[in-house]
């Protein structure tokens, strides 16, 4: 098991900035530990159902930061029309 490398993270985790890729990497996690978290963010029922235990340690920290990521980008959208950034 190789531990994560700049270019693991770039080629798994979509619009990742260098702080978010910096936490990833400073977690010690493996590719295998990135991709179980990637798992558990995409689909936690089948894993539960296949009575694998909640995420824990390193994947637990990877599902946390890949979480914020994802929220991050809920909340950055297009405008609506009227809003106050679009009336200039």
């Amino acid at each position: 098991m190789t531990r994560l490398s700049r270019d693991d993270v770039i080629k798994t985790v979509d619009r990742a900035d260098d702080v978010t890729i910096a936490q990833i990497i400073g977690t010690g996690a493996t590719v295998e530990e990135l991709a179980e978290a990637q798992a558990w963010l995409a689909n936690d029922e089948p894993m539960i159902n296949d009575l694998r235990p909640l995420a824990q340690g390193r994947v637990r920290e990877l599902v946390d930061i890949l979480s914020e990521l994802e929220e991050g980008d809920d909340e950055v959208g297009p405008t609506e029309p009227g809003s106050a950034s679009t009336v200039g």
